[in-house]
């Protein structure tokens, strides 16, 4: 997410998450909460008119272009556009064929339990206030207050915010799990600091930590707080990082010593996961297509005190990895796929997803498992991992390479998912060449 929420104000007994979200005012920045829902409505209505990138890339530069919105009124804002974006489909379904930016806030307002007459007075189209409603859009919300936001006529596809196309492929309870916000990770930075310790110093920032239980690297912060603007995380000793994640880095088992190259690198998540397995000791290869997200790595690895990580930026036509062949004891996978893992963070990506998106990856990814394979030494592992929940991408991507590579055989597999763990939808095979 863009932004994190904070904890709502005390509110009288029997009142809802929406009525807070209205009725809290920051007074250190002097936000009306008609503004705030404004906000929201403008920040909503730029991310439809941005459809092909992450609603947080355009949150960060709509708060970017508004620094004087203060960081409480950032958070308020966020938690609301966040909540419409979690259940877009069932507000839809609600508004049939009236959907807007304005209409989709009040909806969810009301269907969380607001009444008519607050919502309404808030659209007073005052200063900085939305503008007041239509007859039509007065009519659209009047009749949902006190409805709830789940019905059961709701076919399953909207009950479950899924794509009509994939609801049939995807667990029901999967997809229960990921209409709930996902909890905040972090990855402690071994080289720097023990778990201890790093939740030390989270708790000298008011910040209560506790162990994740798949990662012993980990550390979850109850509710949704701010961490990268302390000292915790300026000084390198933290990480955001989903603890699936930090289970895949440590199924890929690089150590002190090896060469390891990780091809899809993106900005390094998983790469500076690896160097601190490493113990800053061995040669790691962070390979991408993309020069910005490689860039994006620099100031990541720098402050983690990173400094045995190369970074490659690959090229048509580029000799880099075919001079490298048979050369690395770890290559790692994090393939590109559909990210069904990660709704619960992105639920934005659902309202994204195609049937043409997941028939472009396929081959996509057969491919740069095909690339990948020359590159392992005898006896060396290949990690194919995605944050994908569909078989195509997963199971069915390893068989296919098995049987294009019978020099490489299957020695362990990794399922985590939201509902079973509550960590982000990951897989991970470990395949060795003989």
């Amino acid at each position: 997410m863009a932004t994190i929420p904070v904890a709502p104000p005390a509110c009288p007994a029997g009142c809802s998450e929406a009525q807070v979200v209205i009725a809290s005012f920051d007074t250190s920045n002097r936000v009306t909460p008609p503004a705030r829902i404004a906000a929201s409505i403008e920040l909503l209505a730029a991310i439809f008119e941005s459809p092909s990138r992450p609603a947080d890339a355009v949150a960060n530069d709509y708060f970017r272009a508004r620094r004087f919105i203060g960081s409480g009124d950032r958070r308020a804002i966020s938690d609301l556009v966040w909540r419409v974006l979690r259940s877009w489909r069932r507000l839809s379904w609600w508004l049939a064929d009236h959907a807007s930016p304005r209409l989709l806030v009040g909806a969810s307002l009301l269907l969380n339990g607001s009444r008519y007459a607050a919502v309404a007075d808030a659209f007073s189209g005052g200063r900085f206030a939305p503008a007041v409603l239509a007859q039509s859009e007065q009519a659209a919300l009047r009749r949902l207050e006190g409805r709830r936001l789940d019905h059961p006529s709701m076919p399953d596809a909207v009950r479950l915010e899924a794509p009509d196309w994939l609801v049939s492929r995807l667990d029901a309870a999967e997809l229960g799990a990921m209409l709930e916000p996902a909890p905040l990770d972090l990855r402690v930075n071994l080289l720097k600091a023990t778990r201890e310790r790093a939740s030390a110093a989270l708790a000298a920032e008011g910040l209560e930590a506790k162990p994740t239980p798949h990662s012993s690297w980990g550390l979850r912060i109850a509710g949704r707080r701010q961490v990268t603007t302390g000292p915790a995380f300026r000084n390198g000793l933290v990480e955001v990082q989903d603890e699936g994640s930090q289970v895949v880095a440590a199924v890929v088992d690089a150590q002190p010593g090896m060469r390891v190259i990780d091809l899809c690198a993106g900005a390094g998540g998983k790469t500076l996961a690896l160097a601190m397995t490493m113990q800053n000791r061995g040669q790691l290869v962070a390979c991408d297509v993309s020069a910005a997200r490689l860039d994006g790595a620099v100031r990541r690895l720098r402050r983690a005190g990173v400094h045995n990580v190369e970074r490659h930026l690959l090229t048509a036509g580029d000799k880099f990895l075919k001079r490298r062949a048979g050369t690395f004891d770890r290559v790692l996978v994090d393939a590109p796929c559909t990210g069904t893992g990660t709704w619960r963070r992105n639920p934005d990506a659902r309202l994204r997803l195609t049937q043409s998106d997941l028939a472009e990856l396929l081959p996509k990814q057969a491919a740069i498992l095909d690339q990948a394979a020359p590159l392992v030494r005898a006896g060396g592992r290949l990690i194919y991992a995605t944050c994908s929940l569909l078989r195509e991408e997963n199971e069915d991507q390893v068989t296919g390479f098995l049987a294009r590579h019978p020099e490489f055989i299957r020695t362990d597999s990794l399922v985590l998912t939201p509902a079973r763990h509550d960590t982000d939808g990951f897989f991970a095979s470990v395949l060795v060449r003989r």
